[in-house]
């Protein structure tokens, strides 16, 4: 028995330490990914099990309260709303957007991409003209005025902002597409009478997904930025529902007298978005072979 057990433990010890190498070898995508991770579970748990009030509704008898005061880790802001609980979950809304448009992006652009590349011919021509025509105009300043058309909600910024995602989701999933269509694996599907839609799923999709997913790493980034850049507008998550735009919004105000309320934000933002960009970029490195 002790030499079953030690043999046991042997076989375990490498397999540890190979499972340890593997993280320090890969630093470049741990250290974001598990920052990604921190702040997803401090937005989306902190507020279920930390001791923080709710991000509205408190008293104006306890507005300005500085940072370490009874109850209020980061102080509270001029309507006597704790900064942290607002952080939270204005990060829980600032994520939820960006999720939600990647993933709309992902789904109605990759798929455009996927059959305009695989079916070529007339269907790749009407495809890719109607999303060109929608890359020609300038993004933002359609997003502002569709924004404020549609009224701010959290609704209506995801679906501004996906919109505008599905062409540059499109592009890549057609690209990627084209380069599969010649190889050989898919001329022999092709040849096996394998209907088209077997081939997309199990062939196409599969093998296009890593570049997609790269881009919607980078993508998070870009679309907490603008959510923000909405809301500091006024065009997004409308007060008093926190989000780190408005957060910095109504900070500015005070800037002079408490500038805690507008660098709380800004700095949640700023760990965030460097870290979905360090994570895209290294994994854009990482499956192109650089």
């Amino acid at each position: 028995m002790a030499v079953v057990d030690a043999a046991v433990a042997v076989e375990a010890g490498p397999v540890r330490g190979r499972a340890g190498a593997w993280w320090l070898r890969n630093l470049e995508i741990a250290v974001p990914a598990a920052v990604v991770a921190l702040v997803a579970l401090a937005c989306f748990v902190g507020p279920l099990v930390l001791p923080v009030p709710p991000p509205i509704g408190g008293s104006v008898l306890e507005s300005y309260l500085p940072a370490g005061s009874p109850g209020h880790l980061l102080g509270t802001d001029p309507n006597g709303n704790d900064i942290l609980s607002r952080i939270l979950h204005g990060g829980r809304s600032s994520l939820t957007v960006a999720v939600a448009v990647n993933l709309l992006g992902l789904a109605v652009g990759g798929t455009l991409g996927a059959l305009s590349g695989y079916l070529g011919g007339a269907t790749d021509t009407v495809i890719m003209r109607v999303l060109d025509v929608l890359i020609a105009f300038p993004s933002l300043v359609l997003t502002l005025a569709v924004a404020q058309s549609l009224g701010a909600s959290q609704t209506n910024t995801v679906l501004a902002l996906a919109f505008f995602s599905v062409p540059a989701f499109a592009r890549i999933s057609r690209a990627a597409t084209l380069r599969l269509r010649e190889l050989p694996f898919m001329a022999a599907a092709q040849l096996c009478g394998t209907p088209g839609w077997r081939v997309l799923a199990r062939h196409v999709a599969p093998n296009i997904a890593p570049q997609l997913i790269t881009f919607a790493m980078l993508g998070m980034g870009i679309v907490i930025v603008i959510e923000g850049a909405l809301s500091f507008l006024g065009l997004g998550i409308p007060p008093p529902a926190p989000s780190w735009g408005n957060m910095i919004s109504q900070g500015q105000q005070s800037l002079s007298a408490t500038p805690a309320l507008v660098v709380w934000p800004c700095l949640a933002l700023f760990v965030t978005v460097l870290a979905f960009n360090l994570l895209g970029e290294t994994l854009r490195a990482r499956w192109s072979g650089r």
